[in-house]
Protein backbone atom coordinates (compact mmCIF):
# COMPACT_ATOMS: atom_id res chain seq x y z
CA UNK A 1 0.00 0.00 0.00
CA UNK A 2 1.51 3.37 -1.32
CA UNK A 3 0.66 6.16 1.44
CA UNK A 4 -0.17 9.89 0.12
CA UNK A 5 3.29 10.75 2.41
CA UNK A 6 5.66 8.74 0.60
CA UNK A 7 3.78 9.55 -3.15
CA UNK A 8 4.12 12.82 -2.60
CA UNK A 9 8.37 12.04 -1.45
CA UNK A 10 8.53 10.21 -4.76
CA UNK A 11 6.91 12.42 -7.11
CA UNK A 12 9.22 15.36 -4.85
CA UNK A 13 12.09 13.23 -6.89
CA UNK A 14 11.01 14.65 -10.22
CA UNK A 15 12.63 18.05 -9.07
CA UNK A 16 16.46 18.42 -9.54
CA UNK A 17 16.34 20.57 -5.87
CA UNK A 18 15.22 17.53 -3.52
CA UNK A 19 17.15 15.08 -5.40
CA UNK A 20 20.08 16.78 -4.49
CA UNK A 21 18.80 17.48 -1.23
CA UNK A 22 18.37 13.76 -0.64
CA UNK A 23 21.12 12.02 -2.82
CA UNK A 24 18.47 9.88 -4.67
CA UNK A 25 17.06 9.41 -7.92
CA UNK A 26 14.80 6.71 -9.22
CA UNK A 27 14.26 4.88 -12.36
CA UNK A 28 11.21 2.76 -13.74
CA UNK A 29 10.14 -0.17 -15.98
CA UNK A 30 11.48 -3.68 -15.50
CA UNK A 31 14.45 -3.42 -18.25
CA UNK A 32 15.96 -0.21 -16.83
CA UNK A 33 15.43 -1.38 -12.98
CA UNK A 34 16.53 -4.80 -13.38
CA UNK A 35 19.97 -3.42 -14.84
CA UNK A 36 20.89 -0.72 -12.38
CA UNK A 37 19.78 -3.78 -9.55
CA UNK A 38 22.06 -6.11 -11.37
CA UNK A 39 25.27 -3.59 -11.96
CA UNK A 40 25.39 -2.89 -8.32
CA UNK A 41 26.19 0.46 -8.31
CA UNK A 42 23.71 2.21 -6.98
CA UNK A 43 22.02 1.24 -3.53
CA UNK A 44 18.38 0.54 -3.94
CA UNK A 45 16.47 2.57 -1.21
CA UNK A 46 12.82 1.01 -2.23
CA UNK A 47 11.15 -1.16 -4.42
CA UNK A 48 7.60 -0.45 -5.82
CA UNK A 49 6.37 -3.44 -7.76
CA UNK A 50 2.82 -4.16 -9.41
CA UNK A 51 1.78 -7.89 -8.87
CA UNK A 52 2.41 -8.61 -12.50
CA UNK A 53 6.49 -7.49 -11.67
CA UNK A 54 6.66 -9.16 -8.82
CA UNK A 55 5.55 -12.85 -10.36
CA UNK A 56 8.16 -12.83 -12.86
CA UNK A 57 10.82 -11.40 -10.88
CA UNK A 58 13.63 -13.50 -9.45
CA UNK A 59 11.83 -13.13 -5.79
CA UNK A 60 11.32 -10.32 -3.32
CA UNK A 61 14.35 -12.51 -1.33
CA UNK A 62 16.54 -12.26 -4.33
CA UNK A 63 16.58 -8.38 -4.72
CA UNK A 64 19.21 -6.25 -2.86
CA UNK A 65 16.53 -3.55 -1.45
CA UNK A 66 15.98 -1.94 1.79
CA UNK A 67 12.32 -1.29 1.04
CA UNK A 68 9.45 -3.07 -0.51
CA UNK A 69 6.18 -1.93 -1.55
CA UNK A 70 3.68 -3.45 -3.30
CA UNK A 71 1.34 -1.14 -5.35
CA UNK A 72 -1.33 -1.05 -7.80
CA UNK A 73 -0.81 -0.18 -11.35
CA UNK A 74 -3.02 2.94 -10.36
CA UNK A 75 -0.44 3.86 -7.76
CA UNK A 76 2.26 3.74 -10.02
CA UNK A 77 0.45 6.04 -12.20
CA UNK A 78 0.66 8.60 -9.71
CA UNK A 79 4.45 8.88 -9.24
CA UNK A 80 5.29 7.69 -12.29
CA UNK A 81 7.53 10.05 -14.77
CA UNK A 82 6.43 8.04 -17.77
CA UNK A 83 3.30 8.19 -20.15
CA UNK A 84 2.51 4.55 -19.65
CA UNK A 85 3.70 3.55 -16.64
CA UNK A 86 5.80 0.22 -16.57
CA UNK A 87 5.32 -2.41 -13.57
CA UNK A 88 8.55 -1.25 -10.76
CA UNK A 89 9.91 2.16 -9.98
CA UNK A 90 13.36 1.76 -7.81
CA UNK A 91 14.37 4.50 -5.32
CA UNK A 92 18.56 4.43 -5.27
CA UNK A 93 21.04 6.01 -3.54
CA UNK A 94 23.43 8.22 -6.18
CA UNK A 95 26.76 7.69 -6.62
CA UNK A 96 29.92 9.55 -5.18
CA UNK A 97 31.57 10.84 -8.71
CA UNK A 98 35.65 10.32 -9.16
CA UNK A 99 36.54 13.63 -10.05
CA UNK A 100 40.46 12.21 -9.58
CA UNK A 101 40.24 10.02 -12.73
CA UNK A 102 42.73 9.79 -15.23
CA UNK A 103 42.13 10.58 -18.75
CA UNK A 104 44.80 8.84 -19.74
CA UNK A 105 44.68 5.72 -22.20
CA UNK A 106 41.19 6.34 -24.10
CA UNK A 107 38.74 9.48 -24.90
CA UNK A 108 36.91 11.17 -22.39
CA UNK A 109 34.18 12.54 -23.12
CA UNK A 110 33.71 16.49 -22.31
CA UNK A 111 30.07 18.02 -22.83
CA UNK A 112 29.45 21.66 -22.50
CA UNK A 113 25.86 22.82 -21.65
CA UNK A 114 23.72 20.33 -23.04
CA UNK A 115 20.87 20.71 -21.46
CA UNK A 116 18.05 18.88 -23.27
CA UNK A 117 17.27 15.64 -20.94
CA UNK A 118 16.64 13.04 -23.67
CA UNK A 119 20.10 14.49 -25.73
CA UNK A 120 22.02 13.56 -22.49
CA UNK A 121 20.33 10.51 -21.94
CA UNK A 122 21.33 9.43 -25.62
CA UNK A 123 24.92 10.38 -25.31
CA UNK A 124 25.28 8.37 -22.69
CA UNK A 125 23.95 5.37 -23.75
CA UNK A 126 25.83 6.21 -26.76
CA UNK A 127 29.51 7.25 -25.22
CA UNK A 128 28.91 3.91 -23.04
CA UNK A 129 28.31 1.80 -26.34
CA UNK A 130 31.74 3.18 -27.45
CA UNK A 131 32.98 2.15 -24.39
CA UNK A 132 33.65 5.88 -23.05
CA UNK A 133 34.46 5.58 -19.38
CA UNK A 134 34.91 9.29 -18.29
CA UNK A 135 32.18 11.71 -18.99
CA UNK A 136 33.24 15.40 -17.85
CA UNK A 137 30.06 17.46 -17.76
CA UNK A 138 29.65 21.20 -17.11
CA UNK A 139 26.98 22.34 -14.14
CA UNK A 140 24.71 23.89 -17.05
CA UNK A 141 24.39 20.54 -18.45
CA UNK A 142 21.42 18.76 -17.50
CA UNK A 143 21.23 16.48 -14.09
CA UNK A 144 22.50 12.95 -15.28
CA UNK A 145 19.81 11.55 -12.58
CA UNK A 146 16.64 13.44 -13.73
CA UNK A 147 14.02 10.96 -14.79
CA UNK A 148 14.51 11.15 -18.62
CA UNK A 149 18.18 11.11 -18.45
CA UNK A 150 18.01 8.20 -16.52
CA UNK A 151 15.58 6.33 -18.85
CA UNK A 152 17.13 7.47 -21.97
CA UNK A 153 20.46 5.94 -20.87
CA UNK A 154 18.92 2.85 -20.97
CA UNK A 155 21.34 1.31 -17.81
CA UNK A 156 24.46 3.15 -19.10
CA UNK A 157 24.73 5.88 -15.58
CA UNK A 158 25.97 2.33 -14.13
CA UNK A 159 28.91 2.26 -16.07
CA UNK A 160 29.95 5.82 -17.05
CA UNK A 161 32.20 8.23 -14.17
CA UNK A 162 30.15 11.44 -14.77
CA UNK A 163 31.87 14.58 -13.11
CA UNK A 164 29.73 17.96 -13.18
CA UNK A 165 33.23 21.08 -12.45
CA UNK A 166 34.74 23.64 -14.16
CA UNK A 167 35.18 22.48 -17.64
CA UNK A 168 38.35 24.94 -18.17
CA UNK A 169 40.06 24.20 -14.79
CA UNK A 170 39.74 20.39 -15.29
CA UNK A 171 41.34 21.26 -19.05
CA UNK A 172 44.01 22.84 -17.22
CA UNK A 173 45.19 20.09 -14.84
CA UNK A 174 45.49 17.96 -18.19
CA UNK A 175 47.80 19.31 -20.39
CA UNK A 176 49.42 17.26 -23.49
CA UNK A 177 46.23 15.45 -24.76
CA UNK A 178 44.71 16.23 -27.68
CA UNK A 179 41.23 17.82 -27.26
CA UNK A 180 38.56 17.49 -30.24
CA UNK A 181 35.63 19.70 -30.59
CA UNK A 182 32.76 19.01 -32.47
CA UNK A 183 32.11 22.38 -34.60
CA UNK A 184 30.72 23.21 -37.99
CA UNK A 185 33.49 23.98 -39.60
CA UNK A 186 36.30 21.77 -38.51
CA UNK A 187 38.35 18.84 -40.57
CA UNK A 188 36.01 15.62 -41.91
CA UNK A 189 36.43 13.44 -38.74
CA UNK A 190 36.12 10.57 -41.15
CA UNK A 191 39.83 11.01 -42.33
CA UNK A 192 40.85 11.30 -38.49
CA UNK A 193 41.05 7.61 -37.39
CA UNK A 194 41.11 6.15 -34.03
CA UNK A 195 42.70 7.64 -31.50
CA UNK A 196 44.53 6.28 -28.80
CA UNK A 197 43.39 8.54 -26.02
CA UNK A 198 42.18 12.20 -26.14
CA UNK A 199 39.38 14.29 -25.02
CA UNK A 200 35.96 15.17 -26.99
CA UNK A 201 34.22 18.49 -26.46
CA UNK A 202 30.68 18.68 -27.26
CA UNK A 203 28.67 21.25 -27.04
CA UNK A 204 25.15 22.64 -26.13
CA UNK A 205 21.82 22.44 -28.92
CA UNK A 206 21.91 25.89 -28.87
CA UNK A 207 25.17 27.62 -28.87
CA UNK A 208 27.68 24.79 -29.69
CA UNK A 209 31.14 25.21 -27.56
CA UNK A 210 31.54 28.42 -25.63
CA UNK A 211 34.08 30.53 -26.80
CA UNK A 212 36.09 30.30 -23.68
CA UNK A 213 36.42 26.31 -24.16
CA UNK A 214 36.61 26.23 -27.98
CA UNK A 215 40.01 28.22 -27.31
CA UNK A 216 41.40 24.98 -25.60
CA UNK A 217 40.58 22.88 -28.53
CA UNK A 218 43.45 21.51 -30.40
CA UNK A 219 41.35 19.95 -33.25
CA UNK A 220 38.34 20.86 -34.97
CA UNK A 221 36.21 18.08 -36.32
CA UNK A 222 32.91 17.98 -38.07
CA UNK A 223 31.10 15.69 -39.82
CA UNK A 224 30.82 15.89 -43.59
CA UNK A 225 26.91 15.93 -44.88
CA UNK A 226 25.50 15.78 -48.28
CA UNK A 227 21.93 17.47 -47.43
CA UNK A 228 20.16 20.63 -46.73
CA UNK A 229 19.82 20.35 -42.72
CA UNK A 230 20.97 23.09 -40.98
CA UNK A 231 22.85 21.05 -37.77
CA UNK A 232 22.74 17.39 -36.57
CA UNK A 233 21.17 16.64 -33.28
CA UNK A 234 24.17 16.88 -30.46
CA UNK A 235 23.26 13.06 -29.75
CA UNK A 236 23.85 12.01 -33.14
CA UNK A 237 26.51 13.80 -33.84
CA UNK A 238 28.26 12.64 -30.32
CA UNK A 239 27.68 9.21 -31.83
CA UNK A 240 28.86 9.87 -35.11
CA UNK A 241 32.31 11.57 -34.30
CA UNK A 242 32.60 8.46 -31.61
CA UNK A 243 32.43 6.11 -34.19
CA UNK A 244 35.37 7.31 -36.25
CA UNK A 245 37.40 8.34 -32.88
CA UNK A 246 37.19 5.56 -30.89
Amino acid sequence: MLSKSYAKYIQSLHHKKFRDETGLFFAEGPKLVGDLLADKKFHCRSLLATADWQAHAVGWGGVAADEWIAVSAAELDKISALTTPNQVLAVFEQAAADGDFSPRGGLTLLLDGVQDPGNMGSILRTADWFGVCNVVCTPTCADAYAPKVVQGSMGSIARLNMVYTDALNWLAGHDGLPVYGAVLDGADVTTIGKIPEGILVAGSEGRGISAALLEQVSHKVTIPGKGGAESLNVAVAVGVILSHLC
